[in-house]
């Protein structure tokens, strides 16, 4: 059923979007995991070229990093430390520490998660920057709450192999068409806050289906918040806390089991 519904949104896009270079997370299976993903120090040299550096900075924030030097920051508020220019931001509006009204015009991408020109109507962005492609998959923000319709974007970021998506300020659960779009996510950020996205039983209906290989907490108000989270986690998938707010994955290192890992956030800051 998924595959053809696939053919049949192929079949729907217009020409110019059929030129794009196809997604690897779109109905590939997923790569068993061997090990856990392992920890490492921000701004240190990845191992090798198919690893990738997620750094939890702050709310939903996360930079990712890749072998050849390239800076991805997810709902980007502005401020990330004390760091070089990242080469793309993504943004979603459901809050201002979601976005960056004013952001720096010297960043090359910057990519909003509600579509400027054509207010309702998807983002559809789809950013190929040779080692990373970077894409959304449009959800409705606070429907039914006076809220617009494609207001969010889930972006996914395809590197070294790895499909990493970020769901951003989500507020329903997705669509049989929105997973098939996303396809395989390995790595998923997910708003646990109960209350200001997703509730939690649907947020952990949605965890449950994306059944990704590692599951980073964001969107917490206080250690009472990501506790609320954990303990309804407990039974379904391990969870593991870190001291750090970096870890390097690949498709060779990922859990072999969806798991919860808890990295505390922390700005940034350049060797």
């Amino acid at each position: 059923m998924i595959r053809l519904l696939l053919v049949l949104l192929l079949l729907a896009a217009p020409a110019a979007a059929q030129d794009r270079r196809p997604s690897h997370c779109i109905a590939i299976a997923q790569a068993p995991g061997l090990e856990y993903v392992h920890r490492v120090a921000y701004g240190a040299p990845l191992p090798d070229a198919f690893t990738v550096r997620l750094s939890y900075v702050d709310h939903s924030m996360f930079m990712l990093e890749t072998p050849g030097g390239l800076r991805a920051v997810t709902d980007f508020n502005g401020y990330v430390g004390q760091v070089a220019r990242p080469d793309v931001v993504t943004m979603n509006r459901g809050h201002i520490t979601h976005w960056d009204p004013t952001p720096d015009p010297d960043i090359p991408h910057i990519l909003p998660g509600w579509n400027v020109e054509r207010p309702g109507q998807p983002a559809d962005h789809h950013l190929d920057l040779g080692e990373m492609l970077v894409r959304s998959v449009s959800t409705d923000l606070r429907p039914g709450q006076g809220g617009e319709d494609n207001g969010n974007s889930i972006f996914v970021f395809e590197v070294g192999g790895l499909c990493i998506g970020h769901l951003g300020h989500l507020h329903h659960e997705p669509s049989p068409e929105d997973y098939a779009a996303l396809g395989r996510l390995d790595v998923v950020m997910a708003p646990v806050d109960g209350g200001l996205t997703l509730p939690r039983e649907t947020l952990i209906r949605v965890l449950g289906r994306l059944r990704s290989s590692v599951i980073l907490p964001m969107h917490w108000f206080g250690e009472g918040t990501l506790q609320a989270f954990l303990r309804d986690m407990e039974g379904t998938f391990p969870i593991e806390r870190r001291a750090e707010s970096h870890i390097d994955v690949s498709l060779r290192t990922l859990p072999d089991r969806p798991t919860v890992i808890v990295l505390p956030p922390r700005f940034l800051r350049d060797e």
